[in-house]
């Protein structure tokens, strides 16, 4: 019994056996593996100016943006006699080619403005910058540019490219400016 009591003993001395011992360590983690790299974005479209080597007129305009190609001066102002909305035969010529341009890039929509210089009333100078604009409008659209790609607009004397109250200034203030405003989808 002396045995069996010694068995009881040791068996209910092995949860306490290893108490007095100092634990060690447990062994480190392995590193961990670096972050996986990012996966590579596609690429970015390419910008108009990188695209636009490889395209002819046209295909280079059509990547461009509408401020882009209202910068490059496509399109020239007409000019106005004072008091008037009558266009003049070398005005004519000018709408002309203007309207030459918008057929070639039948993509660009363009807003025509209509100004005018610092004489008479905003009223009075708003309703003759929207005749003027809209007899721009309207003699393009003669020439063959789709009235859908047109806006006309009136900004009267609000907006004048010249400062001064003397009649050089007054005569380039007097006119229509084409702005482009969009492109066609």
């Amino acid at each position: 019994m002396k045995q069996w009591l010694v068995a009881v003993v040791v068996v209910a001395a092995l949860p306490f056996a290893g108490c007095g011992r100092k634990s060690t360590a447990p062994p480190p983690l392995a590193p961990a593996p670096p972050p996986a790299a990012p996966a590579t974005p596609p690429p970015a479209p390419p910008m108009a100016e990188e695209v636009a080597p490889q395209l002819d007129e046209y295909g280079r305009l059509k990547v461009m943006a509408s401020d882009e190609i209202d910068r490059l001066g496509l399109l020239k102002d007409v000019r106005f006699d004072y008091d008037s909305a009558d266009l003049r035969d070398s005005d004519r010529q000018v709408l002309a080619e203007n309207a030459e341009v918008l057929k070639k890039f039948d993509f660009i929509r363009v807003t025509i403005e209509g100004h005018c210089d610092e004489r008479g009333t905003v009223e009075y100078n708003l309703a003759l910058g929207e005749r003027r604009a809209r007899v721009a409008f309207d003699y393009l659209a003669s020439l063959g540019v789709a009235a859908d790609r047109m806006k006309s607009v009136s900004y009267g004397k609000e907006i004048p490219v010249c400062q001064q109250s003397n009649e050089d200034c007054w005569a380039r203030n007097r006119r229509d400016h084409f702005a482009v405003t969009g492109k066609a989808r």
